[in-house]
């Protein structure tokens, strides 16, 4: 299977796009926030502990990470018509378009 690749746009001219390959966990960091973890896009020092993190934030309420959680899993195994393109769009806070109901906004964070 080709490659596919996970989407994130937090501002007109702040966007990511990142192989699955280098997604390296998903958490939940408190109420309202899921962290995406990659390994680091701007090179550096392969020694250092550098990584990429795009923060999701969700709508408030119980478990609602853990919805989110899940449908960015289905959508990362997901084949058939409507995923032949290799681009999963996580996260598009200029055109809002989101993945799942309850991700409002992202934030990403390179190279920390």
């Amino acid at each position: 299977m080709d490659q596919k690749f996970l989407l994130f746009v937090d501002a007109e001219n702040d966007l990511a796009m990142y192989p699955l390959s280098s997604l390296i966990s998903i958490t939940c960091a408190g109420d309202e926030a899921v962290v995406l973890n990659f390994k680091n896009s701007l090179g550096g020092n392969a020694t250092e502990d550098k990584r990429d993190f795009v923060t999701l934030t969700t709508t408030a309420g119980a478990d609602l990470e853990k919805d989110v959680m899940k449908e960015i899993a289905r959508k990362i195994h997901a084949t058939g018509p409507g995923y032949s393109d290799g681009v999963i769009t996580v996260c598009d806070d200029i055109d809002a378009v989101f993945l799942q109901k309850d991700i409002l906004s992202c934030a990403i964070t390179y190279n920390a």
